[in-house]
C-alpha cells in the first residue's frame, strides 16, 4: 500500500507497524517529513505549532523535528499538579512552551521570547 504525499508529491509507503507515514488533513495526506518542514516554517513564522516535550528533547507528534530543550522548571499547578517550564532554541529564536501534568507530553503556549 502506498499513497501520495499532498505537499512533496512523492510516493510513500503506508507503514503497518506503529503510524501509518502520514498525516491527515482535510481528506490530504501529508507525510511525516513534510509535517516536519511544515512544523519548522510555522515557527519561523511565528505561528502556533503543537509539540509534545518528554526525556528532555522537544518534538512534533510524528517525531520529524526533534529539538533539545535547553532548560526546563518543574513547579507546581492548582489543577494539574504540576507544571513544567521548557525553553529552546530552534530557527535562531528563543522559544518557552508550558507542559502541565505528570502524564501529558503535550508542550502548550509554545511561543517565540526574546533572549
Amino acid at each position: 500500500m502506498t499513497f501520495n504525499c499532498a505537499v512533496c508529491r512523492e510516493t510513500k509507503p503506508v507503514h503497518t507497524d506503529g503510524g501509518t507515514g502520514y498525516s491527515s488533513h482535510r481528506d490530504r495526506k501529508i507525510c511525516y517529513a513534510c509535517c516536519g518542514r511544515s512544523d519548522t516554517r510555522r515557527m519561523e513564522r511565528g505561528l502556533p505549532v503543537l509539540l509534545y516535550y518528554h526525556g528532555g528533547e522537544v518534538s512534533n507528534w510524528p517525531g520529524t523535528l526533534k529539538i533539545k530543550a535547553s532548560y526546563t522548571k518543574e513547579g507546581r499547578h492548582n489543577i494539574a499538579r504540576t507544571r513544567t517550564d521548557v525553553w529552546f532554541n530552534f530557527v535562531g529564536k528563543r522559544f518557552h512552551g508550558t507542559q502541565y501534568g505528570e502524564y501529558c507530553d503535550i508542550l502548550r503556549h509554545v511561543k517565540a521570547i526574546k533572549a
